[in-house]
Parts: structure tokens; sequence; C-alpha cells
């Protein structure tokens, strides 16, 4: 039975299982992306994210502590001196585990893995989307016949004002005014 054991032994025993995590980790921050089936892709992301968590402040006591974690010291280097700086504002959340379907050999479930702050298309597209509510807006109704967005605003506006009554378009053009 498995009772009170909170992680996922991926079929292996500890050794096998602790060098898988570490080379797999050792991969990730050299390549910033990598492709592994899913519960691989949860294990390392257990694994990985306290250690990019203590890469944040550069002294020698946390070098050596992710050193004793990742024993390489290229990966040590790439990850205090180009993933730290840019994971440096970020509360957590530095892996993305993306499913990408299933293995031709095994039908075991893929994903692909990769440290958040390093994919440009990813980052390009968030910056050009703009963010709203997911509500949705009630159309009508209200009756004030102004839009929200600040560039339709003056235009929604007018229009209002044509098909209102003469008192309310003194109204709007007064408020226009102020």
């Amino acid at each position: 039975m498995r009772h009170g054991k909170k992680f996922n032994h991926l079929g292996r025993k500890k050794g096998h299982r602790d060098a898988l995590l570490l080379n797999m980790a050792n991969s990730l921050i050299l390549h910033k992306r990598i492709t592994t089936t899913v519960a691989k892709a949860k294990a390392l992301r257990v694994f990985v994210e306290p250690i990019i968590t203590r890469c944040k402040d550069n002294t020698t006591h946390s070098r050596r502590m992710v050193f004793a974690d990742l024993q390489n010291k290229n990966v040590i280097i790439e990850l205090f001196d180009n993933v730290a700086p840019k994971v440096a504002d970020r509360p957590g959340g530095y892996c993305r585990i993306i499913k990408t379907g299933f293995r031709k050999g095994d039908g075991a479930e893929t994903a692909m893995i990769e440290l958040v702050d390093f994919n440009d298309v990813m980052k390009a597209k968030t910056a050009t989307t703009k963010v709203g509510t997911r509500r949705g807006r009630r159309k009508g109704g209200s009756g004030e016949g102004t839009s929200t967005d600040v560039v339709t605003g003056v235009a929604a506006t007018a229009a209002a004002a044509t098909v209102a009554a003469p008192e309310v378009i003194d109204e709007i053009a007064s408020n226009e005014e102020e």
C-alpha cells in the first residue's frame, strides 16, 4: 500500500529516480525546453522549482545548495547568470507543462516542459493581446449609450447623441467640454 506517499515514484528505485530528475533538471536549465512524459514532467516541476527559487539570491551559500542538487558547474553558471535575473520578480510558477499527445511506440502521454520566461513566442502573444474580463457585457438596457473604451468612447457618445432627444444632446455636449 502507498499510505502517506505523496510523490510519484515513476516505477524506479530511489537512486534511479534521483539520477533521472537530476539529469532532466540539468537538461531543462541548459536547453530551456525538453519533451518527456507527463508524469516525469510533473515530477520534474516539483523538483526544479525550489531550485530556481533558491537561485534568486546570488550568494555563496545558495550556489553551494543548488550545486548539491544539480552537481554541474555549467548548469549552475547558466542558472545564476541567465535564468535568475529573468525570474527575479516572479513569485513562483517557473515551469509550464504543455501536453503534446501520445507517443507512437507505447502510447504514453507526452508533454513539453519549459521555463516560462524563455518562451519568446508566448511572451509576444501575451504582450499583444488585450486582457479583459471573462464576463460578458450587458447589451443595452443601461440607457447611457457610452462606451468604456477610451478610443471609441467619443464616437459612441456622438452616435448616441444623434438619436437622442435635444436635452440629452445638450447634456452630452456639456460633459465632453468638461
